[in-house]
């Protein structure tokens, strides 16, 4: 890959265009920011690290929305964060007038792009930025689901005292409260994680997996979490400009599947170069379903009030 622009140089922006840069996932990124300097600061400081690193990808910073031209894949990171007592749904509507905006840029400067959504609420901007941008479905998708994923593995080897080299896991749903960890779809090295696990542990496990964002903005007071969202986002980078096909949880627009349609939410997919290559669909037993519909409800709520 070519180019990606990052908009938004706060915590999570700055971050993802550091580990984009440490792993050389493209020859250029871009990072853009409203804020005079701050972009440009960040950018800097990032390539001030290179000879240490050893990368040679080139990352330049601006406030000038033409900057994204040219991009292969557009990360949008910009909006306001989450306070301690803050739900991601509280953040709605300033955040949604700020996507809004992101995604004309887009259309205007570079409308070949893939787009890439991590602000919060990213179940319901995600959405918003699909329906503003007119594009097919492959080509608009969230970041949540390997995030999540990534924070029940992290609960499960703690739970277990297992690698979590060895551990696998899988989340679905809205990126909040309702989220469906599955522990029957995860594995410790191939043996299921529900068979490892008491119902004590395992609703340990869903409960901290579901706070696990919320428990870092608590213990930090002034920050959100970046460095788990940035590599989650990183990784679906390197799917993505690697065409790896790899299996991944992305927020996703539901056409038919899961019987659900013109609703986004966190689900398994095939994720390419050209985006969202195929949407899978996984079993579900009863109490999995109810949550994913419950989940569904509260995505679907979001989106009225929106």
């Amino acid at each position: 890959m070519k180019k990606i622009s990052i908009i938004g140089a706060g915590r999570v922006g700055e971050t993802t265009a550091l580990v984009i840069a440490q792993r050389c996932l493209c020859r250029e990124v871009t990072l853009l920011d409203v804020r005079e300097g701050a972009a440009a600061g960040a950018a800097l400081d990032i390539m001030q690290a290179a000879a240490f690193f050893g990368f040679d990808t080139h990352v330049n910073g601006g406030s000038d929305p033409a900057l994204i031209a040219g991009s292969d894949l557009v990360i949008v990171t910009a909006g306001s964060p989450r306070k301690p007592g803050m739900s991601r749904s509280d953040v709605l509507d300033i955040n949604r007038a700020v996507v809004d905006g992101i995604v004309d840029q887009v259309l205007e400067f570079t409308p070949d792009a893939l787009l890439l959504i991590v602000t919060n609420p990213v179940d319901v901007l995600t959405w918003h930025a699909w329906k503003r941008s007119g594009w097919d479905k492959s080509r608009v998708f969230g970041q949540a689901g390997v995030l999540d994923a990534a924070r029940m593995a992290h609960f499960l080897a703690r739970e277990t005292g297992r690698s979590i080299k060895d551990i696998h896991t899988m989340v679905i749903g809205g990126h909040g409260d309702t989220m469906v960890p599955l522990l029957r779809h995860s594995s410790v090295h191939g043996v299921s994680a529900a068979s490892l696990l008491d119902h004590a542990a395992s609703t340990r496990i869903i409960e901290k997996t579901r706070n696990g964002g919320g428990e870092v903005l608590t213990l930090k007071k002034d920050s959100s979490a970046y460095n788990a969202p940035a590599a989650a986002t990183a990784t679906m980078v390197d799917a993505i400009c690697h065409d790896r096909k790899r299996v991944l949880s992305c927020v996703s627009v539901l056409q038919g599947e899961y019987r659900q349609s013109d609703i986004t939410a966190g689900v398994p997919v095939i994720l390419g170069r050209n985006g969202i290559e195929q949407v899978i669909e996984l079993s579900l037993d009863e109490t999995e379903q109810a949550g994913f519909q419950r989940s569904l409800d509260s995505i679907r709520a979001d989106l009225k009030l929106a």
